[in-house]
């Protein structure tokens, strides 16, 4: 039988990064008026991945991952 996951960090909810254009897509489904849960639903992404990106979004003005 096989799973939908593929290691155990994804089935612990610990994925992969997302890529640069995912969360320029979020950012940009956010500057569209859309809610998180909206974001979330359409991306098929975490509530909390969504809020963690668009926070630090707002704090340092870019979506680039920090080294």
């Amino acid at each position: 039988m096989q799973t939908a996951f593929t290691n155990i960090g994804e089935r612990m909810g610990r994925s992969q990064e997302l890529s640069e254009f995912k969360r320029g897509t979020e950012i940009g489904s956010h500057l569209c008026n859309k809610s998180i849960p909206e974001i979330s639903l359409l991306l098929n992404i975490p509530h909390s991945t969504v809020s963690d990106i668009i926070t630090k979004w707002k704090q340092l003005g870019t979506t680039a991952t920090q080294p």
